[in-house]
């Protein structure tokens, strides 16, 4: 927005001598081809107007080539100015709109990882298959288009991270009478 605010009053502000700068910042931002034909305009325009000024014999340059150059270069900052605004408002608008991207599409079942063949991860041994009962299929969710291929890598990935942090994670042991640490002990020896 504040930018926005910048580039409109540029042409403005700097007496219609800057409104360039605010049509090269739509013509990039837009990548339209009438924005760049309307950049060259401008800047002709620009070029004409300063000219007129110049070529203007009074020494007051209150002459009619001072004034139509003048007037000129005002008028170009002040269209510059409200076609800015409104070509840049509509382009936001657009992008605003646009669907989301068709990466993502919504899910109507819950994820289930599919079985892959186990390997090695990462320089560790394969893991010992358990034997679980296997899960009941849920129903076929619609086609939906396909995952970009880092996905379906990141998703095995993340996987096989979960299974090796699982078998990793200890599993909470009994306490000893003799150890001081253990929980519910204060170190006084076995109880009495």
């Amino acid at each position: 927005m504040a930018l926005r605010v910048l580039f409109a009053l540029l042409p403005v502000l700097s007496c219609g001598f800057l409104g360039w700068a605010t049509l090269l910042r739509l013509a990039v931002v837009t990548r339209k081809p009438r924005d760049w034909w309307l950049l060259g305009l401008n800047c002709a325009l620009s070029v004409a107007s300063i000219a007129l000024i110049g070529a203007d014999p009074t020494p007051e340059t209150n002459g009619w080539q001072g004034n139509t150059g003048a007037f000129g270069i005002i008028i170009t900052g002040f269209l510059t100015c409200v076609y800015f605004l409104v070509a840049d408002i509509q382009h936001h608008a657009g992008r605003a709109a646009a669907p989301t991207a068709a990466w993502y599409p919504a899910q109507s079942a819950p994820y289930v990882p599919q079985q892959q063949p186990q390997r090695p991860a990462y320089g560790y041994p394969p893991a010992q298959q358990q034997q679980t009962p296997a899960p009941t299929p849920a129903p076929a969710p619609a086609p939906a288009p396909a995952n970009p291929p880092r996905i379906g890598q990141v998703r095995a990935e993340l996987d096989e991270l979960s299974e090796l942090l699982r078998k990793q994670t200890p599993h909470p042991q009994t306490p000893h009478p003799q150890d001081p640490n253990s929980p519910g002990n204060d170190g006084e020896g076995p109880a009495r």
